[in-house]
C-alpha cells in the first residue's frame, strides 16, 4: 500500500536527529548562534542584542572592539591605588622617624631621617639614593599634612587620566627632579626633605592636561602662582626643589600624552628614558663643583 504524501514514512514517532554542540561533542541541541550559524548548547550562548552568540563569537568580539582610552592611554576607571598607597608610604616613614627621634618636631635624632635627607655635600659624596629617599621624608606633623592632603586632592584626578603607571612615574620623576634641582642649583651645605617637589610635579602635570582638554585653567595657574608665593615668602622652604619639581612634572606629562599613538607605550617608555638621562646629566654636571670627601 502507498504511503499518502501528508504521512511521514517510516515510524510516527520518529525524532529528528540534532546535531551535536561545535563545543560539547555528543550533547545535541536545537540551538545554533546567531552570528556565525553553528550549533550550540545553553552553556555555550550568551544574550546579543540580536539573538544569542556562541562564547567563541562573544570572545572575538571582544577583541576587535576599541576600547576606550584616555589622552594618555590608559584605561577608564574611577579608583585610586597609587595616591593611596604614596600617602600610607610617607606616614609610614614619617612614624618610624619619630619614634626613633622620640620627637614629633625634631627628627635630627632619628637615623632614618638622618640617613636619608638630601645633603648635597654627602649625596654627591656616595649617598646618591637621597635624590629619591628625602622625597619621602617630613620634618613635622604640619608639613606632612600638608603635602599628604595636596597629593589627595590634586593626584586622585590625575591618576585617573594619567592610570596608576604613568602617575607613579610622574609622581617620582618629579620627586628627583625636584631634589635634582636642590642638588645642582642650591648650597652643598643645604638639607631638604619632602614630598613638595612630587606635589608640584602633579601641579605642572595637571596644568598641562587642563590646557590639553581645552579647559579653564585658571583655577590651577592660580593654584602654582599661590603656592610658590609661599615658597618664596615663608622662610624654610625650598622653592628651588618646588620649581625643580613643577618644571619636570609638566615636561614630561606633556611629552607622555602627546606622544604619536600609534605604538603609544614604545614612545611613552623613549620620554621616560629621555627624562632620565636629562636629571643624570645635570648631576654629573654639577659633581666636579662639589668637595670630594672621600
Amino acid at each position: 500500500m502507498s504511503v499518502p504524501p501528508w504521512q511521514p514514512a517510516g515510524p510516527a514517532d520518529q525524532q529528528p536527529v540534532l546535531p551535536d554542540c561545535v563545543r560539547h561533542p555528543g550533547r545535541p541541541t536545537g540551538l545554533r548562534c546567531s552570528r556565525c550559524d553553528r550549533p550550540a548548547c545553553p552553556e555555550c550562548l550568551r544574550p546579543a542584542s540580536v539573538g544569542q552568540h556562541c562564547v567563541d563569537c562573544v570572545a572575538e568580539g571582544s577583541r576587535t572592539v576599541r576600547r576606550p582610552v584616555t589622552i594618555a592611554g590608559a584605561t577608564p576607571t574611577t579608583k585610586n591605588y597609587v595616591v593611596p598607597g604614596l600617602i600610607a608610604i610617607n606616614v609610614a616613614v614619617f612614624v618610624v622617624t619619630v619614634v626613633q627621634a622620640r620627637s614629633l618636631t625634631n627628627l635630627n635624632g632619628s637615623s632614618l631621617f638622618q640617613n636619608w635627607i638630601l645633603y648635597p655635600l654627602a649625596t654627591r659624596n656616595g649617598s646618591w639614593w637621597q635624590l629619591i629617599t628625602a622625597g619621602f621624608l617630613h620634618v613635622n606633623p604640619i608639613h606632612i599634612l600638608m603635602n599628604m592632603v595636596a597629593l589627595w586632592i590634586i593626584g586622585r584626578d590625575l591618576e585617573r587620566v594619567l592610570g596608576p603607571l604613568r602617575f607613579s612615574i610622574i609622581y617620582l620623576l618629579g620627586l628627583v627632579g625636584g631634589n635634582v634641582a636642590v642638588f645642582v642649583f642650591g648650597q652643598v651645605q643645604s638639607a631638604e626633605a619632602g614630598a613638595s617637589g612630587a606635589v608640584f610635579a602633579l601641579m605642572g602635570g595637571l596644568l598641562v592636561i587642563v590646557y590639553r582638554l581645552k579647559l579653564n585653567a585658571s583655577q590651577v595657574i592660580g593654584m602654582i602662582a599661590i603656592n610658590l608665593v609661599i615658597s618664596v615668602v615663608i622662610p624654610g622652604i625650598s622653592l628651588l626643589g618646588h620649581v625643580g619639581g613643577l618644571v619636570t612634572g609638566a615636561a614630561v606629562t606633556f611629552a607622555l600624552i602627546n606622544v604619536p599613538a600609534r605604538r603609544r607605550t614604545m614612545w611613552q617608555a623613549v620620554t621616560v628614558v629621555v627624562a632620565l638621562v636629562v636629571l643624570l646629566g645635570l648631576v654629573l654636571v654639577r659633581v666636579p663643583y662639589i668637595p670630594d670627601l672621600t
